[in-house]
């Protein structure tokens, strides 16, 4: 669509009334979605596509039903075009409306269009990564044991209301066990000024994209602690963009000024002070000037990650490239600790070295409670009905197959009982 296209467009909507004028606004959202993000929106669908390859082969594998995602990127997934159609709706109406010239309207909707196309194009690897690492555990004899809705949870507010910031996920293979969080620590639940002076720092912590700890954890909060939540064993860091390690962010969070004395403690500050002159190679009376002024300083991607392994002090820190890293750039970060995996694309095989890692921060339980030990033969039934299954068709895993028997069995115990008390 040409420029004088969409400003003839807008001065149609200008004039128009009632129906007439809802048509245009749509004719006109549709033209400038695919005018500014044609290309991207066939980019990201086949990051969908991939992503729903990999959740395929948890159903498959793990017994997976289905993913719960966040609002934004449930509507993303569905229907892109859709969705980015919807972030105009405001702006549309204010054109209609003589509130923005159509040069204002152009600039905000490109805006909004790229913002959106960012944020869900980030969420998506991000989401990938994440279940590609939940389909290496489950290739391993691991099992979704926590939600115990059998699936895929992908969203990261509204399950923390009650004070506590519970996984996403817990694995298990019966004897060990591994928590996952997607972008935690997240802000909790408050009810007063002294609730929220403690749920404080969990609005402004330091948020990287995966933690990971061993063992059963279904609450990572800690009340007055320095950091906020306990120390993961693992962080996974993703990055989707091929020039990620150019990209700069402003970083304000935790290294804002604090709102008050007993919020941050100045132990904390000033040892968080130390560690960000240090990864910028300046002086921290610097970086404290610049935050007495409330502003955020501005970082590069890299140092970012470099800023997260030295403040939650993990055992074992992973950054995932989709594309390739160039040689500097990846030197430094494996310099400071972090272990680098590259040009990644989209294949699942290439996360093996990170589902390595994720294995040994697995930690013992003491009672594989969620498990129920199967019998020699139990088992080579199992196998029969499994291979029976994939012969009609029928792609099931283990769990499902179990569920449904056991269904069967139910009713026909049902059926039993009814029987006898007719007769």
């Amino acid at each position: 669509m040409s420029a004088r296209d969409w400003r003839e467009l807008c001065e149609e909507v200008v004039q128009a009334e009632g129906a007439s004028r809802e048509k245009l606004l749509d004719e006109l959202k549709l033209r400038l979605v695919r005018e500014i993000a044609g290309t991207e929106i066939t980019l990201l669908t086949a990051w969908i596509s991939h992503f729903n390859s990999v959740v395929k082969q948890l159903s498959a594998t793990l017994g997976v039903k289905g993913v719960v995602f966040p609002k934004e990127l449930k509507s993303f997934v569905e229907d892109p075009e859709a969705h980015l159609r919807k972030k105009l709706f405001i702006y549309a109406h204010d054109l209609a409306r003589g509130r923005l010239k159509p040069e204002e309207f152009y600039v905000k909707a490109c805006a909004a269009i790229k913002t959106s196309l960012q944020t869900n194009g980030r969420a998506l690897y991000q989401s990938w990564v994440y279940a590609a690492l939940v389909l290496h555990t489950a290739r391993r004899g691991f099992r979704l044991v926590y939600p115990d809705d059998l699936h895929l949870h992908l969203e990261r507010s509204g399950r923390q209301r009650t004070g506590t910031i519970p996984p996403n996920a817990v694995l298990s293979d019966g004897y060990r066990a591994l928590s996952l969080f997607l972008e935690a620590p997240r802000p909790v639940g408050w009810e007063d000024s002294g609730d929220l002076a403690r749920a404080w720092r969990l609005y402004v912590a330091l948020r990287p994209d995966i933690l990971v700890y061993g063992g059963r954890v279904l609450n990572i909060v800690v009340r007055d602690g320095e950091p906020p939540v306990l120390r993961p064993g693992v962080i996974v860091e993703c990055k989707e963009l091929e020039d990620w390690y150019k990209r700069a962010r402003e970083l304000k969070g935790p290294i804002t000024s604090p709102i008050s004395a007993e919020e941050w403690r100045e132990r904390w500050i000033s040892g968080l002070y130390a560690g960000l002159a240090e990864v910028l190679n300046i002086r921290a009376s610097d970086v404290a000037a610049k935050l007495r002024e409330r502003r955020g300083l501005r970082l590069r991607d890299p140092q970012i990650a470099v800023l997260y392994k030295r403040f939650y002090e993990p055992k074992a820190m992973v950054l995932v490239s989709r594309a390739l890293v160039p040689g500097d750039v990846k030197r430094w970060l494996e310099e400071e600790g972090i272990q680098v995996v590259d040009n990644v694309g989209f294949d699942v095989e290439a996360l093996a070295p990170i589902a390595d890692v994720l294995e040994e921060e697995a930690q013992h339980e003491d009672a594989g409670v969620d498990f129920v030990e199967l019998t020699p033969r139990a088992r080579e039934l199992l196998r029969a009905a499994v291979l029976m299954a994939r012969e009609k068709g029928l792609e099931d895993a283990p769990p499902r197959l179990i569920e449904r028997a056991l269904e069967s069995l139910v009713s026909l115990l049902a059926g039993a009982r009814e029987r006898q008390q007719v007769e």
